[in-house]
């Protein structure tokens, strides 16, 4: 009996993991996007002030080009697998910032105060050194969850930025806020902003430790997981800051965004109801107690509560009253749904703040509601990818980070717009890469690459498992 021997040859084979596409083709044509709109901006303020093609468009075509050139270049080559939205986003808000603030620099009304001068050019070399610290965060931030190690660090430091404005000689107390501080040739510097990146970092790296005790150590009454005493500590010492933060400097916008982002990462981390009820209470009366003896903050809620009062007191020569408020509504109400127009508004009678804190009822009035929606989608969708990153990250640091800088972020986006439409007092921060100030943007900029380099991690495919040295051929004997 013979028998036939077939061998069949059967190799162990190795699947790499399917990763996302790096989408940097798609960021690069969003990119070109995102130069092109605010240049025909740029000419359409020109055409409408002096009815020719302004004669600074080349350099300003160029230098935002340059700005969204050397960005994307860098996050292609050190974050390739970054979100594909974020830094379009970014440089498109920061374009058409930098147009309405040049259109308001050509302002006649403007021109004649003794304190002007021209806050575009400012603005574009900010936007310039905002985008340096963004690429630097990309080349030598390797990896986000190095920041972990720093976690107390961050709290030091953020410390450290708070109290500044405070020091004798170097803070600056300006219109009855003391939150910035003066270099000698740079002008001011507001430390607040560079504090939230830091308190983000210690926020994230302290929950991610403290998750499990401040989650499931509670007791149950009336539908809400009450916290221990003990675990109220953290809450309670970031709402005595914020009080502090109230009082010293007069700062409702900071101590409202720093205990905000602390409560929105604490919900994230411990899944329970009852610290937003917390937060909310404590925040409510740590505001009704300074308000009853803080006048600054009373005077910013008579302008919320009655703003036609406040304007008529002003327009009388009654010191301590803004007519700001009531000017800002008028922007929006002029504009009605599609604008009067780039360059053919009235919000410069605003005056010197209608760059910073009010450029918002520019855009109210000259783009209309339209165009206010438009620029608050936008906002939302920054908001909207920092989520997602969030979500796809694999580390609990990285989700925690990646939720504290987008809830920061869009809460300063709510308590600015809410302040200058009417809906809560105002704060005095300013909307982000819109508005005019250089810590601003360059913050905002740090915080953009910080979540592109979460979301590369988050999105970089897994690589391939190595092959098997024990797999060998196998024969398969059939008689």
């Amino acid at each position: 009996m013979s028998s036939t021997t077939n061998t069949s040859q059967h190799h162990t084979s190795t699947i790499g993991a399917i990763g996302t596409p790096s989408r940097r083709n798609t960021e690069l044509a969003l990119l070109v996007f995102s130069v092109v709109i605010p240049v025909f901006a740029y000419v359409n303020v020109g055409l409408a002030i002096d009815d020719k093609v302004p004669t600074g468009l080349l350099s300003y075509g160029l230098g935002l080009g340059l700005i969204a050139g050397v960005g994307h270049v860098v996050v292609r080559k050190f974050a390739p697998y970054a979100d594909p939205l974020l830094l379009p986003l970014a440089t498109l808000l920061n374009g058409v910032g930098l147009v309405v603030i040049w259109r308001l620099d050509q302002s006649k009304r403007l021109q004649l105060r003794s304190t002007f001068v021209e806050a575009a050019p400012r603005q574009l070399l900010y936007s310039a050194l905002g985008v340096a610290l963004f690429v630097a965060v990309l080349v030598l931030l390797k990896d986000h969850r190095i920041l972990q190690r720093y976690t107390y660090i961050s709290m030091a430091g953020a410390i450290v930025l708070l109290v500044l404005p405070l020091v004798p000689g170097l803070g600056v107390d300006i219109f009855g806020a003391r939150i910035w501080i003066k270099i000698p040739g740079l002008g001011t510097v507001q430390p607040g902003e560079f504090a939230k990146i830091a308190l983000a970092i210690f926020f994230a790296g302290y929950l991610m430790v403290k998750r499990d005790a401040l989650a499931l150590a509670s007791r149950r009454f009336m539908g809400l997981y009450l916290p221990r005493g003990r675990d109220l500590g953290p809450i309670i010492v970031v709402w005595i800051i914020s009080i502090l933060i109230l009082v010293f400097e007069t700062d409702l916008g900071t101590s409202l965004l720093f205990f905000g982002m602390f409560i929105i990462m604490l919900y994230v981390a411990t899944e329970r109801t009852s610290w937003i009820v917390f937060g909310l209470l404590m925040s409510a009366a740590g505001a009704v107690g300074v308000a009853s003896f803080e006048t600054h903050v009373q005077q910013r809620v008579e302008a919320w509560l009655d703003p036609m009062n406040e304007y008529l007191l002003s327009q009388k020569g009654v010191p301590g009253h803004t007519e700001q408020s009531m000017q800002a509504l008028w922007a929006f109400g002029s504009g009605g749904t599609l604008g009067t127009g780039l360059g053919q508004g009235n919000s410069d009678l605003i005056g010197f703040a209608a760059n910073s804190d009010f450029i918002l009822a520019t855009f109210g009035e000259e783009l209309g509601l339209a165009g206010v929606m438009a620029i608050l989608l936008l906002y939302g969708l920054i908001v909207e990818r920092g989520v997602r990153t969030a979500l796809a990250a694999r580390d609990p640091f990285g989700k925690l980070l990646a939720i504290g800088l987008s809830g920061a972020f869009a809460l300063q986006v709510f308590v600015v717009a809410g302040g200058v439409m009417g809906l809560i007092p105002l704060t005095g921060m300013t909307m982000p890469f819109l508005a005019y100030g250089g810590s601003s943007v360059i913050a905002n900029w740090a915080l953009i690459g910080i979540l592109l380099r979460i979301s590369d991690t988050a999105r970089r495919p897994a690589p391939a498992p190595a092959p098997n040295p024990d797999a060998e051929m196998t024969q398969v004997v059939r008689p």
